[in-house]
């Protein structure tokens, strides 16, 4: 087996399972939806998904700066 091979499914096995633990992760918080066993307010609900974007945003860009190829510094456009 090939280097890149090993490498693509050591990824794939790893990002399968942390996948799968973060969208458990998001029902769990789903469940405190629940008005009859929880009090918030929209306050609350604009930190938590505030929160929650702006780490899907993080990692998004994690993402797309390993396929991005580095930008060149030029004095003059």
């Amino acid at each position: 087996m090939e280097k890149d091979d090993v490498k693509r499914n050591r990824f794939v096995r790893i990002i399968e399972r942390r996948v799968d633990k973060a969208l458990d992760d998001l029902d769990n918080i789903g469940k405190c939806a629940n008005k009859r066993n929880y009090e918030y307010n929209g306050d609350d609900v604009k930190k938590i998904f505030g929160a929650l974007e702006k780490k899907i945003k993080e990692i998004k860009q994690l993402f797309q700066d390993t396929n991005q190829k580095k930008k060149r510094f030029k004095l003059v456009s």
